[in-house]
């Protein structure tokens, strides 16, 4: 196990994301967080009475300061034009955009109408969804932080896919719900108070950039899976709720039976007793993923819910938990 402390560059520290990054590590054991500036000109207000260290995005900075890890809480774009630079400086690189995150250029291309800029490093990049990537991501310098749907219908649904207790030919629903935060922290008119408030609305139907990485990680195909994301009128958390047949199935238990093999030994993920689920008030300002199921006997229908912070275990907790296992330290560091 390893016991020096590194120093963690975050860039992006403004956004909902790079804030929650810089809280989480402030209070890390093994870690220093260090801002790293990339907007030339940019004048804000001081973070704290403790700021940390704030130096521009460059990898002499980087160099010079010895800064094992950056974080990447940018757009796409910025990301590939950030990422290669801070590799060849030395830093290993958590991303918390969807820039390295489906596997091919052609597959980016499709989901975010642009040219991916990067394929050599979209080759490297590894997902970093510990449950199932836990190895790789050990043994990597670039990983692919999750989007935060596809962290909670992920660890949903593959272990019951895996099992082959879904009737994929009937199709699965996944009705995912998140607070206003998972958008970003700039300002536009769909997320502004008036827009939001007292309201509940639905998004990027059929198309969410979203969906690829649920495909990619669970093995289903597209045409196997209804995705519909929607805003809800509060700041962080995502509810998923996950419709579908289930075989050879005959009870809750059985479902549960399936995941608590599965998660024997994980840190972050919680299941709950037959016939209860979780709300948002379990996971907010956590990161954890809790889960819980109901089934009918009679139909065959099962019902999982997922919950998580959509800043927790949906992006800087998880990248945190990346951090963890890529540099050798307790996995449940600075997180619980």
């Amino acid at each position: 196990m390893n016991n020096h402390s590194i120093a963690a560059g975050i860039v992006g520290f403004r956004g909902y994301s790079g804030a929650e990054l810089l809280s989480t590590l402030s209070r890390h054991p093994h870690a220093t967080p260090v801002l790293l500036e990339h907007r030339e000109k940019h004048e804000s207000p001081r973070i704290g009475e403790r700021e940390p260290k704030r130096l521009p995005c460059t990898p002499d900075a980087v160099r010079s300061e010895k800064i094992g890890v950056v974080f990447l809480a940018t757009p796409p774009e910025v990301s590939m034009e950030l990422a290669p630079a801070m590799l060849n400086a030395g830093a290993k690189v958590i991303d918390l955009s969807g820039a390295f995150r489906l596997g091919t250029p052609e597959n980016y291309e499709h989901w975010y109408k642009e040219p991916h800029t990067r394929p050599d490093l979209l080759k490297e990049a590894v997902y970093g969804l510990p449950e199932f990537c836990r190895a790789r991501i050990q043994q990597s310098r670039l990983v692919a932080n999750p989007g935060c749907y596809p962290t909670a219908a992920n660890l949903a649904l593959r272990p019951l896919l895996e099992a082959d207790v879904v009737q994929r030919e009937s199709g699965i629903v996944c009705d995912a719900k998140s607070g206003v935060s998972g958008a970003g922290r700039k300002a536009s008119l769909t997320t502004s108070f008036c827009e939001v408030t007292d309201n509940f609305s639905a998004y990027s139907i059929l198309n969410h950039r979203h969906v690829p990485e649920i495909l990619r990680t669970s093995g289903l195909e597209e045409s196997e899976l209804s995705f519909t994301a929607q805003l809800l009128p509060l700041d962080r958390g995502i509810l998923e709720t996950i419709y579908f047949r289930a075989r050879n199935i005959r009870s809750a238990e059985d479902l549960l039976a399936i995941y608590q093999r599965h998660y024997a030994g994980e840190p972050f993920v919680r299941l709950y007793a037959s016939g209860y689920v979780p709300d948002l008030h379990a996971v907010q300002r956590t990161n954890f993923c809790d889960l819980g199921v109901r089934f009918d006997e009679k139909t065959g229908r099962a019902v999982v819910v997922a919950a998580i912070d959509n800043l927790g275990k949906g992006a800087a907790g998880q990248a945190v938990q990346n951090m963890n296992l890529m540099f050798g330290y307790p996995e449940t560091a600075g997180l619980l």
